[in-house]
């Protein structure tokens, strides 16, 4: 009797290209320049904002233009804990986005009586308050803001360099991070529920998803997270305004063209599209108020040729999917 020679199964493509870009990013503090490994920190921070975002709005259909509530309240949560509290900047990163996490269950429970276009309003009228709020602490600055002590910023790392490479690391845990937890989620029964619901609202209430409920936990959960990024930004920016940390802008519109013109409702939109903003923000930022407007030109382009963005264009020309969140039964 023979026997056929065992086969080996090639790992798939998109398996080596993100072990390949996991590996360089991982070794980044040993290859890039400062510059270079500032602009990623930043990269990686939009990209864990931006797959929050897009768990929110393109799995579940709570369209926020208010994240930046959350991105400015973690950032002053931080920074006080970090300076009035004496708790290690480690561990005030996220006790800070636990504490927003908590505020976020009564914010929610007031958002969620609102539907539709009136929830997005809704959301930025709460991120509004936000900043009216903290521009009347004075032990925070007021509306001038406030800075992280010498003192308090070395105690993270002794030299420049140690603190450049653990503010990297945490940058690289919360991008990496954000993408693993959304895939990890939508492989999940709580995966299926989010693109029930976003498929179908009564079809997915038919068969007992309590739709509600999740919302409201989806909200709760991207809340504390988005804080979480948020206190990292301010960290690594050393200095915290109300303006700047409940910047619509910076926060909600960018965040929106990276989700949109990627592609919203996939794990690889958010990342294609960071890779395109800072393509463009590279090439482009210098050019004032035309760079706004070539944004906008683009994502209204990348929309009329395929509302799904530019993953969904890649997708039906070939690429592979990366992140498979997808099951098929065969019988």
């Amino acid at each position: 009797m023979t026997t056929a020679p065992l086969t080996r199964r090639k790992a798939p493509v998109s398996l080596i290209a993100i072990f390949v870009t996991i590996v360089l990013l991982a070794a980044a503090p040993f290859w890039a320049s400062r510059g270079t490994l500032n602009m990623l920190m930043e990269a990686l921070a939009f990209l864990a904002l931006a797959q929050m975002w897009n768990l929110l709005a393109g799995y579940t259909g709570l369209i926020s233009v208010g994240q930046q509530a959350w991105v400015g309240l973690g950032g002053y949560l931080f920074f006080a804990l970090a300076m009035f509290s004496g708790l290690p900047l480690l561990i005030a990163l996220p006790v800070a986005a636990l504490l927003s996490g908590l505020i976020a269950f009564p914010i929610g429970w007031i958002a969620f009586r609102l539907q539709g276009a009136y929830f997005a309003i809704g959301t930025w009228v709460i991120a509004e308050v936000f900043r009216l709020i903290a521009a009347q602490f004075s032990a925070l600055g007021g509306g001038s803001g406030i800075s992280l002590s010498i003192d308090v910023v070395k105690s993270l790392a002794t030299s420049r360099g140690a603190r450049d490479m653990v503010m990297y690391y945490i940058a690289f845990g919360l991008g990496i991070g954000s993408v693993m937890i959304v895939w990890l989620m939508l492989r999940s029964k709580w995966g299926l529920a989010f693109t029930a619901i976003r498929d179908s609202e009564p079809a997915s209430e038919s068969i007992g998803i309590r739709i509600r409920r999740v919302k409201f936990m989806v909200y709760v959960a991207t809340a504390a997270s988005t804080a979480l990024t948020g206190g990292f930004i301010f960290l690594q920016k050393l200095r915290i305004t109300p303006d700047a940390a409940f910047s619509v802008n910076e926060w909600s519109a960018f965040i929106i063209f990276i989700v949109v013109i990627g592609g919203i409702g996939s794990i690889e939109g958010p990342i294609l599209g960071v890779i395109l903003f800072f393509t463009l923000r590279s090439f482009a930022a210098d050019w004032g108020s035309w760079y706004l407007i070539t944004l906008g030109a683009l994502a209204i382009g990348v929309m009329l040729v395929d509302r799904q963005g530019m993953w969904s264009i890649l997708k039906s020309r070939g690429v592979p999917v990366l992140f498979k969140t997808t099951r098929w039964f065969e019988p």
